[in-house]
Parts: C-alpha cells; sequence; structure tokens
C-alpha cells in the first residue's frame, strides 16, 4: 500500500437534514490500496458520510476528491466507485454472470468481450463454475460474494461497503470477513468499510475512522485506537475497558495519583491537564489486571498498583472467565483462562494488580462515559 497516494479525500463536510447534523466539519485522507473502516453506533453518520463518496447524498458544505479530481457535485453512476449493501440487490431473475456483467452492459461492454472478466470476478471471490445459478439457489454468503465480484468487475478505484455482512450469522461473517481482506489485497483497490461491530473492523482494517454524534473522535491504526484512545468514548466503544472514576491526589511531570474509593491509582499515560482535586477516570483493559491470593514483594514490585478486592460476578465464557471483584462502591472486571481460574468463588478475597503504564487518565465528562450503550436509537 503506498500511504503517500490519496485517494479519497474529504474536506470539511457537513451534511444537514433540516435542522440535524447527520455529518459535521469532516475531513478524511484515505489512501490507495488502503482498507478504510467508518466506526460507530447507530446514527453516528458514517453510513451518510459512505452514501455522499458514492454521490448517493449531496454535501451541505465542503469538498469530495477522488484520486484528486472534485467531485462533490458529480451523479453517482460517473464516479469511479462501486457500492456493496448489506442486502446484496442482486437481480433475481438474472444469473450470476448476468449480474456480474450488468455493470459492464451500462458502459456498453460486449458480452463476448466481458466474459473474460466474468470469470475473473467469479474466481477473485471463489465463486467459479457457479456462473449459471440464479441468486436464489445460492446462500447468503454466496450471495455476498456475488455482489462483490459484480461491483469489482470494472476495478473501481474504491469499493464502498455499507454494513455488507450484517445479514449473515456468526461463523459465516466470520469466514467472510478473511474473504474480504484477501479480496481486497489481491485487487488493490481502495475499500472503504461501514460498520458498528468494533472486532470487525479491528480484525480487518489498515486505519479506522471512529464517529460520533456526526463527528470524527479518532482516526488510527486498529493498534492505536485499541492501545491509546483519544476519549472515553472510543475507550467504550473500542474493546472491553475499567472505568474507575475518582480524584486526582497528586500530580507529578510524568505522572498522576488517583484516588478511587480510598485505593490510590499511579497513572503514567494521561489525555489533558489535570490539578489536584479534579475530578478524572482512570481506564485499564480487563487483559492487563492479574489476580493473587497473596500480596508479596514479588507481586508489589511487578504491579505498581496493587490492592485488596472482593470477587463479586463470575461469568463463564468457555474458553476463559470475566471476573468482576469489588472496592468500595467500585467494581473492576478482568479475563483469566479457564487454566488459571482454579475454582475461585463469589466473596473470595484476592489482590488485584496491573502496571501504571497501563492506565489511561482523562477528565471526567459530563455525560456518562458509556453515554453510547444507552443512546443507540440515536
Amino acid at each position: 500500500m503506498n500511504n503517500q497516494e490519496t485517494e479519497i479525500q474529504l474536506i470539511q463536510i457537513t451534511k444537514k437534514f433540516g435542522n440535524f447534523a447527520a455529518v459535521q466539519n469532516v475531513n478524511l485522507e484515505i489512501h490507495h490500496g488502503e482498507f478504510f473502516s467508518l466506526l460507530g453506533p447507530s446514527g453516528c453518520g458514517k453510513t451518510t458520510t459512505l452514501r455522499m463518496i458514492a454521490g448517493l447524498e449531496e454535501p451541505t458544505e465542503g469538498q469530495i476528491c477522488l484520486a484528486g479530481e472534485d467531485v462533490t457535485y458529480k451523479p453517482a453512476h460517473l464516479r469511479n466507485v462501486n457500492t456493496v449493501f448489506q442486502d446484496y440487490a442482486l437481480f433475481p431473475h438474472m444469473t450470476v454472470e448476468e449480474n456480474i456483467y450488468f455493470p459492464l452492459k451500462m458502459k456498453k461492454v460486449k458480452y463476448s468481450s466481458a466474459q473474460a472478466m466474468i470469470e475473473e470476478a467469479l474466481s477473485l471471490v471463489n465463486m467459479t463454475g457457479f456462473g449459471k445459478r440464479y441468486p436464489q439457489q445460492l446462500s447468503g454468503g454466496q450471495r455476498q460474494r456475488i455482489a462483490l465480484a459484480r461491483s469489482l468487475v470494472n476495478r473501481p478505484r474504491a469499493l464502498l461497503l455499507d454494513e455488507p455482512l450484517g445479514a449473515l450469522d456468526f461463523k459465516l461473517r466470520i469466514a467472510m470477513q478473511k474473504v474480504l481482506k484477501d479480496i481486497q489485497k489481491n485487487v488493490d483497490i481502495t475499500f472503504i468499510y461501514v460498520t458498528h461491530d468494533q472486532t470487525e473492523a479491528i480484525t480487518m482494517s489498515d486505519r479506522i475512522c471512529v464517529m460520533k454524534d456526526g463527528l470524527i473522535h479518532q482516526i488510527g491504526t486498529p493498534d492505536e485506537i485499541y492501545n491509546s484512545p483519544a476519549s472515553t468514548f472510543v475507550a467504550s466503544f473500542i474493546g472491553d475497558m475499567n472505568f474507575l472514576e475518582g480524584q486526582v491526589v497528586q500530580k507529578g511531570e510524568n505522572s498522576v495519583t488517583i484516588d478511587v474509593d480510598g485505593k490510590p491509582i499511579l497513572s503514567t499515560r494521561f489525555e489533558g491537564t489535570f490539578s489536584k482535586g479534579d475530578s478524572v477516570v482512570a481506564c485499564i483493559r480487563p487483559e492487563k489486571i492479574c489476580l493473587d491470593k497473596v500480596c508479596d514483594s514479588e507481586f508489589q514490585n511487578k504491579f505498581e498498583n496493587h490492592f485488596q478486592a472482593s470477587i463479586h460476578r463470575i461469568v463463564f465464557r468457555g474458553t476463559d472467565y470475566e471476573i468482576t471483584l469489588k472496592f468500595g462502591q467500585s467494581e473492576i472486571r478482568l479475563i483469566e483462562s479457564a487454566s488459571e481460574f482454579n475454582n475461585k468463588k463469589i466473596g473470595d478475597q484476592l489482590f488485584i494488580g496491573f502496571q501504571k503504564d497501563d492506565v489511561i487518565t482523562y477528565l471526567k465528562e459530563c455525560k456518562k462515559v458509556c453515554d453510547y450503550e444507552t443512546n443507540l436509537d440515536n
């Protein structure tokens, strides 16, 4: 992938429906050959952004460029991009071959000249030999592959995918994620992928744009988004996270100490400027936390943060356990493999340990930290 070549650029894009701003001042640069995901909860503006790139919606303000050309008001059929939707949108009265041929037919390509291109498209999605079948003779995953083949047959500059795996069952969805990523690598076409599924975005993407309320909250690689979230919203939306609310009791040049229900928690990673007495939120991934029955010198030397808590809840998840512990009014969750669990039970008093570099601290926001969970219909 050539990170220097910009395929799609959005400059100060705003989209309003009446007085409602679905997308606000969005600036994006998407590189050639990149698998780029727009991720966020329902109503965050990701699909509206994709539809503006496709030419299915016009922006209220701003500019859209494709391969350096201003296409802001260019109709969809004149843009060299194709869109794949969740419902496949295959023609039921046409065979697989005829469905794939359709975009070439619209470009006046003769069927005899298109046959090699159709076969190549079928091969790309591992559907060689299915050309004479009709869509109703295919499974959901097969229909999605044919929809992909139809979108790829004329080699667009970019392929836009609007939650294309949403209608598939879990196992088929996982399998199709691998298929999509492999196809994208093989064709060297820019993929822009809309999803609300964080695991899907992290698994497949080169970069992710996290959106909420029509605004971009962070753009970065999956590693950057997961390990260095720019806000409590991103931290809560990407992966599992513990949120511990407390007050700053000590502020050093490179660290901050937070009182959480009487327990001092040391953090060396923080967003914003804090002062003593500020209300903050300390964030720790469950997989970064360890448990032990004793807090000996080895445990204390390994973990700068360590204190006692009691098991409040245990959830078996097949290969591991999610354990929730309580101290004061606060709760903290961690993950233990089944082999490490050793018959722990509710009420057990154990020692929690985690490192200061694994704690990210943010100023406490006015809204509930995980407010997206209670506002999925926005």
